[in-house]
């Protein structure tokens, strides 16, 4: 139960943490102290309601056909994995950052408005949530299974939290592109040691 726990963890921060919108605007939330609290449980649990939606409900979309297209759903979860790691790789040598400005945000709807967009709007992220977490649970059954949702869901209540109400801290870190360099390639090596586990669960090798 502890591994598929682990397995959930870092599986999913491991995706949380690209560079992307919805972290740029968490963390200006965080700077600027606008709404934080509102803005960080909103993401959590927006990711948290899609990580169940995968886990519970892919298994019962594809039905019967689990097992027969199991090791083509596990080689194409290795595929996506491989190539999000390349992205990766591709990125340790770029300049990315995360980019904040001081605008003013707003009111709380209109905070949560741009939050509720920014999760839900994005297709990304159902192919990670839904598609790819959905898809590497299968291996797991009963309560290992639960155990890995509960670990992917722990990411973000941990990830969130941390990136908004640290903003402080970690604007001077995450503006910088040697930062995001070295997190880049230790999330690559993470992605392609999955992708591995879910081709040998696949039976690939």
């Amino acid at each position: 139960m502890l591994f598929a726990y682990s397995k959930g963890l870092v599986l999913s921060l491991s995706l949380i943490v690209a560079i992307g919108s919805q972290n740029a605007f968490v963390l200006r939330q965080g700077i600027l102290r606008h709404h934080v609290w509102p803005v960080v449980f909103l993401c959590a649990f927006g990711d948290a309601f899609l990580i169940i939606a995968g886990v519970a409900g892919l298994p019962l979309l594809i039905g019967d056909f689990v097992v027969p297209i199991a090791p083509w759903l596990f080689g194409g979860a290795a595929l996506w994995l491989f190539g999000y790691g390349a992205l990766r790789i591709r990125d340790v040598f770029g300049n990315d950052v995360l980019t904040i400005d001081d605008r003013p945000v707003g009111s709380l709807w209109a905070s949560l408005g741009v939050t509720v967009a920014l999760t839900f709007g994005n297709p990304h992220v159902y192919l990670d949530t839904v598609g790819l977490i959905g898809t590497v649970s299968l291996q797991f059954s009963g309560v290992n299974k639960l155990a890995f949702a509960a670990g992917a869901i722990t990411a973000s209540f941990i990830f969130f939290p941390m990136l908004g109400y640290c903003g402080y801290l970690l604007s001077e870190v995450m503006c910088k592109p040697f930062a995001w360099r070295i997190m880049n390639g230790i999330i690559a090596l993470i992605m392609f040691g999955l992708a591995t586990t879910m081709l040998w669960v696949g039976r690939w090798f």
